[in-house]
């Protein structure tokens, strides 16, 4: 049953012959958790009452409230106003928003069969919904008014932020565009909405299909206890005890490739690993992402756009594919040569053990792991008894605490959507509450792979009231096993970091507006926040405050952060170049202006042959499973890791050029970009907290690509 308006309830509750109709209509109000308000702490979405069936009545009804919100702003005789137009425009759609945030976040972290069926038969609905929002013709020309006339308006800087924000998107979204032009539009909407979500659903899919089962010990050789017992976990979980099972999540598929001594087994699970939806089955994802690339080209050019990156890149702080492409060949360049001399070094390794064979891809990982063991003494299972859940944890919130006096404070009652997932009040250091943090941190099927920060309420202030936000990160580390609590390695470790750097910068959020809140920057800017978080795990003062070994509680010895230290830039010509090639391969997709033909594992091989890509080392994400981009909100937006990288390893360098916990750097990082989200430009931002543009050398440095010393 669908669900009516309110107002149309109201109307059939008079009218007794619509008696039963109505009564049908009040129960399923009545029943639905989001037709109400929320009873928890903070206003906490019921996780423990949302079923499956209440989203979709409950996206409908918040359609047409917004709808009946949006036609109030249009029908009002009055002059525009800021007040009558650009703020009833933010605070419109509130039941949609609130149940869209619960719902799309759950399909990412906590899907089924059901939450994916029914986001089939929503998207095409808010698809349309938002384009009768931004082809609004009257509505429009309310916000265009606004627009020329703002210099008249004595708007603060936050309010022309938001008005330029508004008008930017109506124009972006085809406003100025003629009937029939409007009508391709939508229906290419609405086709991108759908091959979005199918993208992300089929790797899914192909993801949770894969198991490598292995039945006999001698199988087993190369890989680290902590290794064989989650896989031992992991085949009891799926009914096949006495067994060892790997599957093609990362926390799983990497340690194999990483220990492993089976060659033919690490090409088995590689295989699968790299060929997921390329295989021609139902999960294959070569049409659907040429079809997303030639959609987006459509898009873009009808917008009035050359390319889809150049409609993309128009509001980042690259601003051009152009510059874009000439800040990736510069690292291109050095980084594939280092990356040559680290694959020169593992060809030597194999030929000493007897493999003639060219480096491959699966070989990769083995050997560098054993020549960082060979020329730095450094074994990763060394490491990993430091970093358990709980040190990282205590380490996370350490740095925060003397960065920004924060503390956290778990709670234990509130609704969470899987018991995996923690609950924190995040606090100023005299225990003023600053919003409200959820942490879901270990892989199952039901979760898409990789990890992300998102949101279940953003910032923002209400008559005078700051609303405290409602952040969430959402990741895939080693579980625990039987025997031991969930141990990292260094990479999870810095992954963590990351994602609550993200973290802090939706909670520290101090805007007015929740459309200019926390993380809706540029992506070339959002990972700003997280990247610099990542050099206080890293660094070997920090490391000493949080690294302790799980059973002794011993804290990591000088020894060891030494050889950590001596490892350095080992390997980053590998790590450099498999994340360049999925950049280029991103930028390639986006950068066409004729419609591409043929499969899209077949364009992503033309792409790599053009950069010269050695065959021993594949793009960190291919075309076919390569979500960021083709459901992830990434399209020619890939690169900014390595932009926002500059940012980040030349904002770190100023703390180490005085102390790492330098107070008044640490207030100016908060204050100038943590808590500004979207209300300024994000290099005014930046040279706020800097005081200058940032440089490039840090980060050459950083990664061992100087190419005076390379």
């Amino acid at each position: 049953m669908k669900a009516k308006s309110l107002s149309l309830i109201l109307l059939m509750g008079l009218s007794t012959a619509s008696t039963g109709l109505a009564q049908e209509i009040k129960s399923t109000f009545n029943t639905n958790p989001f037709f109400g308000n929320y009873k928890s702490d903070y206003n906490v979405p019921p996780f423990n009452l949302i079923k499956n069936e209440h989203f979709k009545p409950a996206i409908e009804e918040g359609i047409k409230q917004q709808e009946a919100e949006i036609k109030v702003i249009t029908n009002n005789k009055s002059m525009p106003t800021f007040e009558n137009t650009i703020l009833a425009l933010e605070n419109s759609g509130d039941l949609l928003s609130r149940v869209s945030t619960v719902f799309y976040n759950l399909n990412s972290a906590n899907t089924n069969e059901g939450i994916q069926q029914i986001a089939k038969e929503v998207a095409p609905l808010i698809s349309a919904h938002n384009d009768n929002i931004y082809l609004n013709d009257a509505l429009f020309a309310k916000v265009k008014k606004l627009w020329n006339d703002r210099a008249k308006l004595k708007l603060n800087a936050e309010q022309n932020k938001l008005l330029e924000k508004n008008y930017k998107s109506f124009v972006r979204s085809g406003a100025n565009l003629n009937a029939k032009q409007k009508e391709e539009l939508r229906k290419i909407n609405s086709e991108l909405s759908l091959l979005t979500l199918k993208f992300g659903q089929n790797i899914l899919a192909e993801t949770n299909t894969y198991e490598l089962v292995l039945d006999n010990a001698s199988q087993l050789e190369g890989l680290p206890e902590d290794v064989i017992a989650a896989a031992s976990e992991t085949a009891k979980l799926k009914g096949k005890p006495g067994k060892w099972v790997f599957t093609l999540s990362n926390s799983s598929v990497m340690p194999f490739l990483q220990y492993s001594t089976n060659r033919k087994l690490r090409e088995q699970i590689w295989l699968a690993y790299t060929n997921r939806c390329n295989n021609g089955d139902k999960f294959d994802n070569n049409a659907t992402a040429i079809e997303l690339a030639n959609l987006r080209a459509q898009k873009a050019k009808l917008l009035g756009y050359e390319t889809h990156a150049h409609y993309v890149l128009e509001e980042s702080m690259a601003k051009t594919p152009s510059k874009v492409m000439d800040f990736l060949n510069q690292l291109w360049v050095p980084a594939l040569a280092k990356a040559k001399v680290e694959e020169a070094e593992i060809k030597e390794m194999m030929v000493k053990e007897g493999i003639q064979d060219a480096v491959k891809p699966y070989d990769w990982r083995y050997y560098s792991e054993k020549i960082r063991k060979s020329k730095f003494d450094l074994d990763e299972q060394e490491l990993r008894p430091y970093f358990s859940l709980e040190a990282t944890t205590n380490g996370v919130f350490m740095v925060c605490e003397k960065l920004y006096g924060l503390k956290f404070k778990p709670l234990n009652n509130i609704p969470t959507y899987h018991p995996d997932v923690t609950a924190w009040e995040v606090q100023e250091k005299d225990g003023k509450p600053i919003g409200l943090l959820f942490m879901d941190f270990f892989p199952r099927d039901s979760k898409r792979g990789g990890a992300w920060m998102t949101s279940y309420r953003p910032q923002k202030t209400e008559n005078g009231k700051r609303i405290p936000p409602i952040i969430s990160i959402v990741c895939n580390f080693s579980k625990p096993t039987e025997n031991t609590p969930a141990l990292f390695t260094f990479d999870e470790v810095t992954t963590y970091f990351h994602e609550f750097g993200h973290a802090l910068h939706g909670l520290l959020s101090n805007v007015t507006y929740k459309s200019l809140a926390g993380t809706s920057v540029p992506r070339d800017f959002v990972e700003l926040p997280s990247q610099v978080m990542e050099n206080w795990a890293s660094d070997p003062e920090v490391l000493k405050m949080y690294a302790k070994h799980y059973k002794t509680g011993e804290t990591i010895p000088d020894a060891l952060i030494q050889k950590l230290e001596n490892a350095g830039t080992y390997g980053q010509g590998f790590a450099t170049v498999e994340y360049l090639a999925s950049s280029f391969l991103d930028m390639d997709f986006h950068m066409q202006t004729k419609p591409i033909s043929g499969t899209a594992a077949a364009f992503e091989k033309a792409s790599m042959q053009k950069i010269g890509l050695i065959e021993a080392i594949v793009p960190r994400h291919k075309a076919n499973y390569f979500s960021h981009i083709f459901a992830g909100g990434y399209s020619a937006g890939y690169y900014s890791y390595i932009w926002s990288g500059v940012l980040d390893t030349d904002a770190f360098d100023q703390f180490k050029q005085t102390t790492l916990f330098n107070k008044e750097k640490a207030n100016s990082f908060r204050k100038n970009i943590l808590e500004k989200g979207g209300t300024e430009e994000p290099m005014d931002l930046y040279k706020r907290f800097r005081g200058s543009e940032p440089s490039i050398e840090p980060l050459l440095r950083k990664r061992g690509l100087d190419t005076k010393t390379k």
